[in-house]
């Protein structure tokens, strides 16, 4: 409407001045109801032509949406694993820091595993020291067995002397014992050295890889123990925390309750704009925003990220074609707004839906040397037209709270 007022200035509003004194044609003699289309053709077609032409071109340029919100990212309340809730340490709706214990879960389990595991480290400890007791012992009966072999041997040097000196004096069957003796002292010597080795193996390399292994299952042990203990992962609030002592929860079906990170729906305004839009829409523009929760306030914004991509595209591979018609709209252009001063979103409420105008600015191409004067007027009159969406955006903001509790029908 606002449109086609300013047109029919420009058009309509001239006919008429040349028909009444130019003409002298009068409302009400020569122009009636029944001539008015005739007498002032060119002016009404002139106006409809100019006023679609000026809706084009600002809507085109300067792109608008009612299809934006504050949307925040929400963290489920869940346990690593399941089980049934012990114990609950904040309430229904509560600010929380990160790392805070939200509730328990019944850990009788996992204690016991965890005291398992402790009664395992110590048996393979005891194991140890019963070990080197074992390589103290086999050190003894080393010695002991080189003592019997040197007594053994000694004695058969000296039997073997005798003999060489005075054949006969010795009889050859104690010769051939004594050699026996000494190979069985030998022998004993050769067992009890693998003794040692062997106890000397299972304190230096088997004993210390099975506590390992213990020390391993108590640390497992004790992660299960305190995955029973869920805690805040970040700053934030939970909301609807309805589980109480006696509920099971699980990753699959049942969360606890919802963390809403400290800041969330804070920072950015998501807006879809339509697709005929993309090649207007450019990082570092300027917007304007104003939403349903904190009404006749105009917020200034900028485009900080247009996504290169439209969600209504995607799909996931299946088992059947991909059929084009199927499409259940066009989908939009998203693009990421920030404030433009520090603290404009303050008072907005996450999730509130907002309109958005973004204004499109050729100041460096008007300003350009290479720029002829024409395009110059031209890129002067499209800048010139975001003036008409901003009181459009401000009649909207006026409008919102009477449009939301006195015509919606509520």
């Amino acid at each position: 409407m606002f449109e086609l007022m300013f047109c029919s200035l420009l058009t309509i509003l001239p006919d008429y001045l040349c028909r009444r004194y130019v003409q002298g044609k009068r409302f009400g003699k020569e122009i009636t109801f029944f001539s008015v289309w005739y007498e002032l053709r060119w002016g009404i077609t002139g106006c409809l032509m100019l006023t679609v032409s000026l809706i084009t071109m600002i809507f085109y340029f300067h792109p608008a949406t009612d299809s934006a919100m504050l949307y925040y990212r929400t963290v489920p309340v869940l346990p690593e694993g399941s089980g049934r809730v012990a114990e609950v340490k904040v309430g229904l709706s509560q600010a929380v820091r990160k790392g805070e214990v939200l509730f328990t879960l019944d850990s009788s389990r996992q204690q016991a595993a965890v005291e398992t595991a402790r009664r395992k480290i110590a048996e393979v400890e005891a194991a140890m020291e019963a070990a080197k007791a074992d390589v103290v012992k086999a050190e003894a009966q080393t010695e002991e067995a080189k003592a019997n072999y040197q007594q053994a041997k000694d004695e058969l040097d000296t039997k073997s002397d005798l003999q060489r000196r005075n054949p006969g004096i010795v009889p050859q069957r104690d010769i051939e014992k004594l050699q026996v003796l000494v190979s069985q002292r030998q022998s004993g010597i050769d067992a009890a050295a693998a003794a040692k080795e062997s106890a000397t193996l299972q304190v230096s390399t088997l004993l210390p890889a099975q506590k390992a292994s213990a020390v391993a299952a108590l640390d497992q042990a004790q992660v299960d123990l305190d995955k029973t203990v869920v805690r805040a992962g970040v700053d934030g609030r939970v909301e609807q925390f309805l589980v109480r002592p006696g509920d099971v929860v699980n990753q699959l079906m049942r969360p606890a309750g919802v963390l809403i990170p400290e800041g969330a729906g804070r920072k950015v305004l998501q807006a879809g704009f339509g697709q005929i839009e993309a090649q207007v829409m450019k990082e570092g523009m300027v917007a304007e925003a104003t939403c349903i929760s904190k009404p006749w306030v105009i917020i200034p914004m900028v485009v900080t990220t247009v996504q290169d991509y439209i969600a209504a595209g995607q799909f996931q591979a299946g088992q059947q074609l991909l059929e084009a018609q199927n499409a259940v709209k066009p989908g939009t252009i998203l693009a990421f707004l920030e404030p433009l001063y520090k603290g404009g979103l303050d008072g907005v409420t996450p999730g509130s839906a907002c309109i958005v105008n973004a204004y499109t600015s050729n100041h460096e191409e008007i300003n350009a040397k290479g720029t002829s004067t024409g395009r110059a007027i031209a890129l002067h009159v499209v800048d010139g037209v975001g003036l008409v969406h901003a009181l459009l955006l401000r009649i909207q903001a006026l409008l919102l709270p009477i449009k939301t509790l006195v015509l919606s029908g509520h």
